[in-house]
Formats: structure tokens, C-alpha cells, sequence
């Protein structure tokens, strides 16, 4: 007889929300292309397209980053796409993470508001991990918002 045991998980959440120049038609078509992340990603080292034609619901990355030391590789499917919001979702067997931007008007003047939300869940083994990877994320989380201010400003 089979013993199940079941998965625990456990899961990590970095929000940051930030103004940038650009309008949000623009920072949503460059965000919508996961290959950018290499530009404002700071863990990202590569980030390949898988498929082809436009960008859109369904299209497909590879990512490979490193994160405290660690390399990781998830492949990143584009779930949702609307005139606000991306919803980007990493899998790979230890981890799923799931990527929300949402773009809208500033509400101080020309520009956008800018919400990034990861939400990173931990599968098995892993998820012993999660109360230090928490305090990485958060240091990502940080350095993300710093070059993605940079990266997209770039683009006004």
C-alpha cells in the first residue's frame, strides 16, 4: 500500500508600485515581451522566446536566472494581456512564479503607475527555504523596481 503524503507549499509575495514617463500603451508593449527582462530583470541572465509570430496570450520564454547564488531556469507562458495588466506564470518542478504588472495613468500627471506584483510558490523540498528567500525577494523586489524605473524611463 502507497503512502500519500501530501505537498505543502509555501509562497512569497513582492508588491511594488512606482511611476515611470512613458505612457502605458508603451510600457505595457515593452513589459508584454518577457525577452526584456533581461534589461530590467536583475536575477534574469537570459530570457529566450520559445515560439514566434506576435506577442501575445500563449507565447512562451525560457528564463534562466540566479538568485542568491543559486541558478534557476523556469519556462514563462504569457497568461493574460489586457490594456492594463500582463500576467506572466513561471513553472518549473520546484517553483511557480507568477508575474502581475499593471499599468495605468498617474494619477500626478503624463505618465503611468506602475503596480509589479511576484507572487513565488515553493514546491517539496524547496519550500524549507521560503522565510530566507523571502527576505531576497525582497532585495529583488528593490532592485527590480529600481531598474525597471531606469529601463523604461529610456523609453519616453
Amino acid at each position: 500500500m502507497r503512502e500519500h503524503v501530501p505537498t505543502v507549499e509555501a509562497m512569497t509575495t513582492v508588491n511594488r508600485t512606482f511611476d515611470v514617463r512613458p505612457e502605458p500603451a508603451v510600457v505595457l508593449d515593452y513589459l508584454k515581451d518577457f525577452s526584456n527582462a533581461e534589461e530590467w530583470d536583475p536575477g534574469t541572465e537570459s530570457c529566450t522566446r520559445t515560439d514566434s509570430g506576435p506577442v501575445g496570450v500563449g507565447s512562451t520564454w525560457h528564463n534562466t536566472s540566479k538568485i542568491a547564488g543559486v541558478t534557476t531556469e523556469l519556462d514563462y507562458t504569457l497568461e493574460k494581456l489586457t490594456a492594463d495588466t500582463i500576467v506572466l506564470v513561471g513553472r518549473n518542478d520546484r517553483a511557480t512564479s507568477t508575474d502581475t504588472i499593471t499599468v495605468v495613468p498617474s494619477p500626478d500627471g503624463p505618465g503611468s503607475r506602475v503596480t509589479y506584483e511576484a507572487n513565488i510558490e515553493m514546491k517539496g523540498a524547496a519550500k524549507l527555504a521560503d522565510p530566507v528567500m523571502k527576505v531576497v525577494f525582497e532585495k529583488i523586489g528593490s532592485d527590480t523596481e529600481d531598474d525597471m524605473t531606469t529601463v523604461l524611463n529610456r523609453l519616453a
